[in-house]
């Protein structure tokens, strides 16, 4: 049997990354078009699609780097020593690259349909990739969806470390990417009419920079013609570090340390009598 080659295992994380984050964006970016291009779904199909994205995306890359997909939930773990500093940039590298060429993967299969809908790539099919204020017909300004992206995405992180946490009886049976999908869900239905609910920097950042390229002149501003693509990366990243540092002091300074749980879990010795 021929050896396997082997790579360093900072370029395994990072496949793992791309391809999830890839994965997640295919199903998300991918519904959102087909609501706006063909009018086949409504907003809940979306946020499924995008709940099941996750769940898939998660199960795509969690083996390898811990299925982060996210530069907010990047970010938050190193901000509270859980996560290297050192692999930050490459993870949220990964992770943008990724979201982009499922942007775009995205963009040629729904070409035809696009075009047929909105001809000259306007604002009218500009949140099929990038978010905008009040999903670009609500009266919701640059500083509301600053507030509304925080709040996801403390919510989001949050929640993430609660169904993760060793020592908070996190799922069994690796139903943990299905729960945080279906935290994904909730979010969209809960709090997607702000700003459409991003709370991810890179599923952004990555399709608006495919969609610029690919034809959508004003991806960088919102329906207003303010500079808005700044928003979706800048609040997520304050709300994944505000929610998990609200999860620790909230919850994860109560729980036991992981070794009073192991202490717990372990079963006495047994001593043989004959």
């Amino acid at each position: 049997m021929a050896e396997r080659r082997k790579f360093p295992p900072l370029a395994g994380e990072l496949a793992a990354e791309f391809a999830g984050t890839m994965i997640l964006i295919l199903f998300g970016v991918g519904v959102v078009a087909q609501v706006a291009g063909a009018d086949i779904g409504d907003h809940d199909s979306i946020a499924w699609a995008w709940g099941l994205g996750v769940t898939l995306g998660v199960y795509v890359a969690a083996r390898i780097s811990g299925a982060h997909l996210n530069p907010a939930v990047t970010v938050a773990l190193a901000a509270f020593k859980e996560f290297s500093w050192r692999k930050v940039a490459p993870y949220v590298a990964a992770q943008t690259a990724g979201a982009f060429i499922a942007a775009l993967i995205v963009r040629w299969n729904y070409s035809e349909i696009l075009a047929k809908v909105d001809p000259g790539h306007t604002i009218k099919t500009q949140g099929v990739f990038s978010t905008l204020p009040g999903n670009g017909t609500l009266p919701v300004g640059t500083w509301g969806a600053f507030r509304d992206q925080v709040i996801g995405t403390a919510i989001l992180l949050f929640v993430i470390k609660a169904l993760t946490d060793a020592r908070n009886a996190p799922p069994l049976a690796n139903l943990g990417p299905f729960l945080i999908g279906l935290l994904v869900v909730a979010i969209g239905m809960a709090f997607g009419s702000d700003a459409g609910y991003a709370i991810n920097p890179a599923r952004d950042f990555g399709p608006r920079l495919a969609q610029f390229i690919t034809g959508y002149g004003g991806a960088w501003k919102d329906q207003n013609g303010d500079l808005y693509f700044w928003v979706p990366i800048v609040a997520p990243l304050i709300g994944g570090v505000l929610g998990a540092g609200l999860y620790k002091l909230l919850i994860g300074w109560f729980l036991p340390s992981d070794d009073a749980e192991q202490d717990v879990a372990k079963p006495e010795p047994e001593y043989e009598t004959a």
